[in-house]
């Protein structure tokens, strides 16, 4: 009898080690299929803080010989994961905070200044510009950099000054960060203008006219909403997921998302923890706002200081790649799959979504969706060419505008 039981025990043993090493190898062999994936095409992330994180590096503040991408930095984002990561494409976000209310241009002058000198240090990085810069630079195996510029306070309401940072190579404009403007309202803010204002309406279509995608991560409904009407080219978000999955004001609505397939545009999904999972959002998005209340008016050290005290502090629940699968898959359903792509926003916060924790970690999200049965070309068009038609519409615009 005993040796019956011990045989039983011994089958239903090799059957699972059986069933456990097929799903093994079928992780494997999704990983492996990622990579080589990832090696052929063109993976362009949205938004990645580095110049931010460089301006407040606690051992060299905005030191970018010192803050060495050769190496591991105590940051998201190095030289070595981005390979391992596959990255082809990154926009650097140049962020600077609306809270500090003042000091806008200067800032953010400071940080494009911070961004280009980190492009030009390494040679890996090829400035780019244009979506022929882009497929130029990734033939030749480097990472192609443009410039995304995070909140339109930083023209302090000046066309002249948007003009100039399209010249400085920033090539999209967040219309808000996290406060309200004269001409448009933010999603973290009470509405003031109910969307655009006419002068905000001016900002889009000048815009369009140099080419500059315009972005709506960040704003309010009623500012996506207007922006859509009035916008002759694609907008992106291009930090953002689904409010049907996190019901978050960041969130892209699927009102909104319907409306994307007429317009041309792009949502490049976050992988922020607080927008994909409503169990963490329920933690870390009041605390966020409570940043934004106390950083008003504080200079960017005290703001980053009451940052560090908040987040902190907090106790947040583990979340995982799949959750942002889901934001990826739900948009596809309602906007279609030429209107989805990839916004990472490392180097601008702090928790991650288990295995997605810095820019190597792309392969591991492309695995994730294969074994979910997406295609190459699905999979072709989320990484990148899905934003770069929209870039190449918003040139094709600009030309077109300025025929007239």
């Amino acid at each position: 009898m005993m040796t019956l039981r011990r045989s039983l025990l011994a089958a239903c043993g090799l059957v699972l080690s059986v069933a456990i090493g097929t799903a093994q190898a079928d992780e494997d062999k999704a990983l492996t299929h990622a990579r080589q994936l990832l090696k052929k095409v063109i993976l362009v992330d949205g938004h990645n803080d580095l110049p931010w994180a460089i301006r407040t590096d606690k051992k060299a503040p905005g030191d970018v010989a010192a803050y060495d991408l050769n190496g591991t930095v105590s940051g998201h984002t190095d030289l070595k994961r981005l390979e391992k990561g596959g990255v082809g494409a990154q926009f650097w976000s140049v962020y600077i905070p609306g809270e500090i209310g003042t000091g806008y241009a200067r800032t953010q002058l400071e940080q494009i200044d911070i961004a280009r000198r980190v492009i030009e240090r390494y040679p890996k990085f090829q400035f780019a510009t244009t979506v022929e810069d882009v497929r130029a630079a990734h033939r030749q195996g480097r990472v192609a950099s443009l410039l995304g510029m995070e909140g339109g306070h930083a023209i302090e309401n000046s066309l002249g000054a948007l003009r100039a940072y399209y010249d400085l190579g920033v090539r999209y404009m967040t219309l808000t960060h996290n406060v309200n403007l004269d001409w448009a309202d933010s999603a973290a803010k009470p509405p003031q203008h109910g969307g655009l204002t006419p002068f905000g309406e001016e900002v889009v279509l000048e815009m369009n006219k140099l080419g500059m995608l315009v972005d709506l991560a960040h704003v309010s409904d009623d500012t996506m909403d207007d922006a859509l009407r009035v916008s002759k080219a694609p907008v992106i978000f291009s930090h953002s997921s689904a409010r049907a999955i996190c019901d978050v004001p960041r969130n892209v609505p699927d009102s909104i998302l319907k409306r994307l397939p007429e317009n041309g545009g792009v949502v490049m999904v976050t992988f922020v923890a607080g927008f994909i999972d409503p169990a963490v959002a329920k933690i870390q998005v009041p605390a966020m706002a409570e940043v934004g209340r106390r950083a008003q008016g504080k200079s960017v050290e005290e703001a980053e200081k009451i940052a560090e005290e908040v987040m902190g502090k907090l106790k947040l629940p583990k979340t995982s790649i799949a959750k942002v699968a889901d934001h990826i898959e739900h948009i596809r359903k309602v906007a279609g799959v030429k209107h989805i792509g990839l916004g990472g926003d490392y180097d601008g916060n702090s928790d991650w979504p288990v295995g997605l924790e810095d820019v190597s970690s792309y392969p591991l999200l492309f695995a994730e969706l294969i074994r979910r049965g997406w295609s190459d070309e699905d999979l072709t068009l989320l990484a990148g060419e899905n934003v770069l038609r929209a870039l190449a519409k918003a040139e094709e615009v600009s030309r077109q505008l300025n025929k007239n």
